[in-house]
């Protein structure tokens, strides 16, 4: 089939090359427009398009609505598009173009985690089991009918990050034999149950700031749900500190936020247990171990995270 690829990050990159590598042919990719990167805000492509350019395919930034972009759509002659990871929301207009649909590779066992933090807040939730779907692409947040699923275990200690890239690894042989079977008729999309609903907003930045009142797990699951972005943090006075993963103790007699300094560990008291961190990055600094954290910032008797 013809096929149009719409992905940015790293994460659409492994669905990429197993498209290229496939029977399908990527006409095009669409993407965002180059984005200023780092503390010099240079300006930089998105991933999916440097590989997309490697491979000499051409690559569409405009925006996803309009005549302009229907017309250039339309005269690719698709057959189908393939979405990952892409960043925009597509109207009805544009999804009518493809002859067989939009197929959407989302990172959560559908109709759980709609929307655009699905693995992060499968992790802050405990979930258990995550996975990926294939659907097409309607008018919803992610409400079309699926196409394929696939299921993975969460890991005691995963970060998202973690989950993400095996996920991201995982999905691509779903989404090609999902468009094979769309290509060769025996394809049997499935309308969503509406029992097990859940949303997958946005992690903003207060969603990442660490409530020490809350239960030793529910930190544990935050943190690691925001690691590596947007990052989970706290602060002592003005100063801001990320935090990477932490581990459940079953120490008792701290108060929440309040650290206990050791030689082997550096404890925080939560709304339960405290829990030991691993690393702390302080303001305009690396990430370090606790120990050397604590040990370079001579930190008062009575410090406590807030």
């Amino acid at each position: 089939m013809r096929i149009l690829f719409a992905g940015t990050p790293d994460t659409a990159l492994p669905s990429l090359n197993a498209l290229i590598a496939s029977n399908h042919e990527v006409v095009a990719v669409l993407t965002r427009p180059d984005a200023p990167v780092g503390r010099g805000r240079i300006m930089l492509p998105s991933p999916v398009k440097v590989i997309a350019e490697a491979h000499q395919i051409p690559v569409i930034t405009d925006t996803p609505r309009g005549p302009e972009f229907c017309a250039l759509l339309k005269n690719m002659q698709l057959d189908a598009c393939a979405v990952v990871a892409y960043g925009h929301i597509l109207p009805a207009e544009v999804l009518a173009i493809p002859r067989l649909g939009w197929v959407n590779l989302h990172f959560s066992v559908l109709p759980a985690w709609r929307g655009a933090a699905p693995v992060q807040r499968a992790i802050m939730a405990g979930d258990e089991v995550s996975g990926a779907t294939t659907f097409i692409l309607d008018e919803g947040m992610d409400t079309g009918k699926i196409l394929g699923t696939l299921t993975e275990t969460v890991q005691p200690a995963d970060t998202s990050g973690e989950l993400l890239e095996r996920l991201a690894t995982a999905g691509p042989q779903l989404l090609v034999d999902s468009l094979d079977a769309l290509s060769n008729g025996t394809a049997r999309p499935q309308t969503q149950s509406p029992a097990g609903i859940t949303h997958a907003a946005k992690v903003t930045k207060d969603d990442a700031r660490v409530d020490w009142k809350a239960p030793a797990h529910s930190i544990d699951r935050r943190i690691r749900g925001c690691t590596p972005a947007p990052g989970a943090w706290t602060t002592i006075g003005e100063d801001r500190y990320t935090l990477g993963p932490v581990t459940v103790t079953t120490v008792v007699d701290l108060d929440p936020g309040q650290i206990q300094q050791g030689r082997r560990a550096i404890l925080v008291g939560t709304g339960t247990y405290a829990v030991s961190l691993g690393t702390v990055k302080p303001p305009g600094k690396k990430p370090m171990p606790a120990t050397d954290w604590a040990r370079g910032a001579r930190l008062p008797m009575n410090a406590v995270f807030a």
